[in-house]
């Protein structure tokens, strides 16, 4: 029976997003991007970060795993992921009236298994199709 809380493995996985978001966020700001939004929900989903480069508006998936066994963070972008994404994007831009350019980027955070980190890797334009 559930009890309303989530199940160890279930935190430990929120935990370590939260973790690999702001490691992404981190490295973003260092190149510049000011971050404006983190964890933008609606009902359809949710944008990891929102952000800022120059003019141009950067929604920002962040993909973070700890060893290979669930394969490479670029890996779980999947197409399914990556419509979802650009809906996402365009719901975002017509809920805040906005006329920008904008892009999805991916940041992958990849640790090994003791939880030291081994890389942070931003792709911009990760996700094409529009």
């Amino acid at each position: 029976m559930g009890n309303g809380r989530p199940s160890a493995p279930a935190n430990a996985r929120k935990k370590l997003g939260q973790w690999g978001e702001s490691v992404a966020a981190h490295h973003l700001e260092a190149k510049g991007y000011q971050i404006v939004e983190r964890n933008w929900r609606c009902r359809q989903g949710e944008i990891d970060l929102v952000a800022r480069a120059g003019a141009e508006l950067v929604f920002v998936e962040v993909k973070t795993r700890r060893g290979r066994d669930m394969g490479m963070p670029e890996e779980a972008l999947t197409p399914h992921k990556s419509r979802k994404l650009l809906e996402l994007g365009q719901i975002y831009v017509a809920r805040h009236d906005l006329d920008v350019d904008w892009r999805i980027d991916l940041v992958a955070v990849e640790l090994d298994k003791a939880g030291k980190l081994l890389r942070c890797e931003h792709i911009p334009n990760a996700v094409l199709g529009w």
